[in-house]
């Protein structure tokens, strides 16, 4: 009887704790990512003033890039950073970057852009 005992315990616990274990990897992973997210974004902000320079003076010349381009890279630096350090107080919540692309250095040739709504990364 006792023997039993002790083999449904055993069985019961290792049921409960594998569960959480594979849960909690994913989870932490997540973590880390959007930890990644907040700290490159919050020190890269600065670089959105010379990408959004960039692709503004191909798409609307080089006049409208010198100064409109540098007023919206300028909003772009602020939100960038700020989106970073926002990613950073809320590392525990494991959402995707409120900005797109996720890094100023991905898809250099496209004006960046902000999520409407908050999305769990996968």
């Amino acid at each position: 009887m006792q023997t039993t005992f002790k083999k449904l315990l055993i069985a019961l616990t290792l049921c409960l704790c594998v569960p959480h274990t594979a849960s909690a990897t994913t989870y932490a992973s997540r973590l880390g990512s959007k930890i990644g997210y907040g700290i490159m974004n919050s020190a890269t902000g600065i670089g959105e003033l010379p990408k959004t320079v960039m692709v503004t003076s191909k798409t609307d010349g080089v006049a409208y890039a010198a100064t409109a381009g540098v007023v919206t890279g300028l909003f772009h630096t602020i939100g960038r950073t700020l989106s970073g350090a926002a990613d950073l107080a809320t590392f525990f919540i494991p959402t995707k970057p409120i900005v797109q692309p996720g890094f100023v250095w991905q898809d250099w040739k496209k004006e960046t852009t902000y999520r409407k709504t908050w999305e769990l990364l996968p």
